[in-house]
């Protein structure tokens, strides 16, 4: 009797995955993504992927010296935030811009809060809102796909913002201006895939994202596959709406929280000042999860027998 048990709190689930099995996931998932930006917007892409890498791993190592916490930087959460900022961003924008966004993410956004788990908005999509507020004409000045073979046609516009709508072809593989990784669909949904297959993500948000996208995009309008296809909605839907920390864990938890993220969306991009609202949408979202959660958890089934004698 004198031998304690200790029970950790729940879940009680075994499972092979690791937080780093999981964020390799994460990162072979988002390679078609990136080399189709290479590809694309040329070798500047893949400098400015590896400048929001490194500076997001370091972040996160100094940060936590400085926290006197355990390093976590194995766990390659912060490569992961690193490479979804970059792909956020124009492939024109000034380094030093990125790198104070990454320090935006890491340090105010998630280690601030306590590390990976504990922050409640995504810290890609934080330090990119942070970015488009204060540096509004490096984060909407994009360049022509190919720039890289002409050099002197720079300026360019995103196909939810030019007067001539782009090809759907040219949203399927991406030969439109836009950030990084959000301009090539057939390369998200690749990915987007792959995470499904692995289990590391539910369909549910990405496809009721998309589903409710789509719908609204009828009703005020719009034509919906073109909404779906164009900005950051696939990437965002695929990959930072269904971040595990900043949404919710159960099915109607999911579902209603995707819709709002794809209502949001077209309702901000019809009817605000801004062409895109895919970030907004989603960390307005990530705000209401706790509450959606609190909406959906499902009760206990019975109740507890009173004993005889018992008031």
């Amino acid at each position: 009797m004198d031998n304690k048990m200790y029970v950790s709190s729940s879940p009680h689930f075994r499972s092979n995955s690791s937080t780093t099995k999981i964020m390799l996931d994460v990162i072979i998932a988002l390679v078609p993504a990136s080399i189709a930006s290479v590809i694309i917007f040329g070798p500047m892409s893949l400098m400015l992927i590896a400048v929001c890498i490194a500076t997001c791993v370091l972040c996160e190592y100094f940060s936590r010296k400085i926290m006197k916490r355990d390093t976590t930087i194995g766990d390659l959460s912060a490569v992961v935030t690193g490479l979804l900022l970059a792909l956020n961003l124009p492939v024109n924008i000034n380094p030093l811009i990125a790198i104070f966004g990454c320090v935006v993410a890491i340090v105010v956004v998630k280690q601030m809060f306590g590390g990976i788990g504990m922050n409640f908005v995504n810290p890609a999509l934080a330090a990119r809102i942070v970015l488009l507020v204060s540096f509004p004409n490096a984060m909407m000045t994009w360049v022509d796909a190919f720039w890289y073979k002409n050099p002197d046609a720079v300026a360019s516009a995103t196909p939810l913002s030019c007067e001539t709508p782009a090809s759907y072809m040219d949203l399927l593989l991406g030969t439109t201006g836009g950030s990084l990784g959000e301009t090539c669909a057939v390369a998200l949904v690749l990915g987007g895939i792959y995470l499904v297959i692995k289990k590391v993500i539910s369909p549910i948000i990405p496809c009721v994202y998309i589903l409710s996208s789509g719908l609204m995009a009828l009703v005020v309008g719009e034509d919906p596959l073109y909404q779906i296809l164009s900005g950051g909605l696939l990437l965002g839907a695929i990959f930072m709406a269904t971040d595990y920390a900043t949404s919710p864990i159960t099915k109607w938890g999911k579902v209603i929280f995707a819709i709002g993220c794809g209502v949001l969306t077209i309702l901000l991009r019809t009817y605000s000042n801004m062409p895109e609202g895919v970030s907004f949408s989603i960390i307005l979202m990530n705000i209401l999860v706790p509450h959606i959660e609190a909406l959906t958890t499902p009760k206990a089934f019975g109740k507890v027998k009173k004993a005889k004698g018992d008031k």
